[in-house]
């Protein structure tokens, strides 16, 4: 297992080891073990999956406490392009945005922290994303920051994507007030 830290405390990239021959491939696409050596014991208790077509944008979402969720982010068909956003106010790197590629190939994964949004783009048909999730989804604390905010800059990889209604009025990060 090998593994980078980014310069926004907190976030993990993950890519397991691959043992390939002739009859295909295995890996482990979890242990609780890698994140020890980060101080780290998240329980996840859901695990959620999306299929989405190229340039299907979902995002950028997150749950506010009492109910607010690490995550840990791959793709197991396609590739990703996953973003998040720094939204802990006492955080450095408040409001500042990273992104981490995804793909079936590497099977990288993505750590997530409580306390940012997330979200992605498809960038090949058929990308099939898998969530493991530290609480439940409640409706009643589901919030966002509006994808293509120009105050964040994010350079999502492609000109129209394909956005849900709702991911299309969710509030600027000038208009938001931070419950983490």
């Amino acid at each position: 297992m090998d593994h980078q830290l980014f310069h926004i405390e907190g976030l993990i990239e993950f890519t397991p080891r691959v043992f390939r021959d002739e009859r295909g491939y295995f890996l482990e696409t979890f242990s609780q073990k890698w994140f020890a050596p980060f101080g780290l014991q998240p329980a996840f208790v859901q695990d959620n999956q999306s299929v989405s077509g190229k340039g299907v944008l979902r995002g950028l979402h997150f749950q506010k406490p009492p109910h607010a969720q690490a995550k840990l982010v791959r793709v197991a068909t396609g590739r990703a392009l996953d973003v998040v956003v720094d939204l802990r106010k006492g955080s450095p790197t408040y409001g500042q945005h990273l992104t981490c590629l995804l793909d079936a190939v590497s099977h990288n994964q993505f750590y997530i922290p409580a306390g940012f949004a997330h979200g992605f783009v498809a960038l090949e048909d058929n990308t099939t994303f898998l969530y493991k999730c530290t609480d439940y989804y409640a409706p009643a604390t589901e919030g966002g920051i509006l994808w293509n905010d120009p105050a964040l800059g994010i350079d999502w990889g492609i000109t129209e994507p394909l956005v849900s209604p709702k991911d299309e009025v969710l509030p600027l990060l000038q208009d938001f007030d931070s419950p983490f």
